[in-house]
């Protein structure tokens, strides 16, 4: 089994730490989206409003767990770091496996996620009606 050292958990921290902020940013517009959906359906409930609050739902929790697997991810290379600073190896080397399938997962979920909201946004581009300005 190969060895690790201090550096290979700590590769990950900039990286993760990178990712996590792309997901509050992700976490933040949907919440200002939601408010301001919330009051115009409020204001005027169509089933137009009432599909796009159902997704940002699906999506905001999708996000959760996205940010969750990513902390965890996180967590779990700062405990490897540690096992490799008391000696502990092979239990070291199985919680840096661990946090790279927590890694992949949280990435998993964050493409099922871009491909709901591209779907969603183009639900909004085919109901744009085309003029013919020749």
């Amino acid at each position: 089994m190969e060895e690790l050292t201090l550096t290979t958990p700590s590769v990950l921290f900039s990286a993760i730490s990178l990712i996590m902020l792309a997901y509050t940013n992700r976490f933040l517009a949907y919440a200002a989206v939601i408010r301001n959906l919330r009051t115009e359906h409020e204001q005027n409930p169509t089933p137009m409003t009432q599909r796009q609050i159902d997704n940002l739902r699906k999506r905001l929790y999708m996000t959760r767990l996205m940010q969750i697997f990513g902390v965890s991810s996180l967590l779990l290379c700062v405990v490897c770091t540690l096992f490799i600073y008391i000696g502990w190896q092979e239990t070291a080397v199985y919680v840096f496996g661990a946090a790279l399938l927590l890694l992949v997962i949280s990435l998993s979920i964050s493409i099922r996620e871009i491909q709901i909201s591209v779907k969603a946004l183009e639900y909004h581009i085919d109901k744009v009606k085309v003029t013919d300005e020749s």
